[in-house]
């Protein structure tokens, strides 16, 4: 285990990228559940869309007509489509997110993913630690994101990591996104075995970030090499737990990582550093 001054960094940097948000948030609500959260700024430039929202002081609804799933995802498809032609939004991903009352439940609409922080809904991911036993103790592989990428450009992140797109299961995302991001295959991915949730929230300059993590460690060979497939990552580095406790304490340069990154890798490391 680090020693306790490292650990005490740590936890302060993640302190202040999970503090409460700043600014006052408007909810976003379907029926009487809130299903997201705006600043007040999105909330003014959407109730423009007054045939899609009606826009309180105290909530964002939906107007009545769109009273079901497919209207609702119509309807606000065409929204977000208009945001991202403002440059309102992350770059287009092409890719659903589901809106639900609960994980694998039946959506209330779904959301274009590069709107999700826009409108501040609840989304989920899964990540995986990949762990190698060397000689001189438990080792993990860490991935470098692409420059190019919308968020969170050439920061450090797990080795695998995604959000579980609209019609996938927490399994199939870490199988799909385990061969795009690492080069693994199928039947080695399928033995990540889940070691718990993490919650992020906290607002960010595209938005809010209201994200449930599911984490996972996933052994790997002495002599695996990770080979990214899709060009999202432009790096991988095997590092010690000594020196992954260094990169979660540093909060800028080189070694910066994502917040939601970081949380998953700080689990593991309290799990597995004594």
């Amino acid at each position: 285990m680090p020693p306790p001054e490292t650990l005490t960094r740590i936890r302060a940097r993640l302190a202040a990228a999970l503090a409460p948000p700043a600014a006052t948030l408007v909810p976003f609500m379907v029926d009487t559940v809130v299903v997201g959260q705006l600043t007040r700024e999105r909330a003014q430039r959407i109730a423009e869309f007054s045939d899609v929202f009606r826009v309180g002081p105290d909530a964002i609804r939906f107007v009545p007509t769109l009273d079901d799933s497919s209207l609702r995802s119509a309807a606000i498809a065409e929204v977000a489509a208009a945001l991202a032609a403002e440059g309102a939004l992350t770059a287009w991903r092409d890719e659903r997110y589901a809106v639900v009352p609960a994980f694998g439940a039946s959506p209330w609409f779904e959301l274009e993913r590069a709107a999700a922080r826009y409108f501040g809904i609840h989304t989920y991911a899964a990540h995986v630690n990949g762990l190698v036993r060397t000689g001189s103790g438990i080792a993990m592989w860490l991935a470098r994101r692409s420059p190019t990428k919308a968020i969170d450009p050439g920061m450090l992140d797990n080795l695998v990591g995604g959000g579980i797109a609209h019609g996938l299961s927490i399994a199939q995302t870490v199988v799909k996104e385990s061969w795009e991001e690492a080069g693994i295959e199928a039947a080695l991915a399928a033995k990540a075995s889940a070691v718990g949730e993490i919650t992020v929230l906290r607002q960010c300059r595209d938005g809010i970030q209201h994200e449930t993590v599911f984490a996972h460690d996933l052994w790997l060979d002495a002599d695996f090499v990770p080979a990214n497939q899709d060009g999202e990552a432009v790096e991988h580095r095997l590092v010690s737990l000594d020196d992954l406790a260094c990169i979660l304490a540093a909060d800028a340069g080189p070694d910066a990582m994502t917040v939601d990154a970081s949380l998953v890798a700080l689990d593991c490391l309290e799990r597995l550093g004594a």
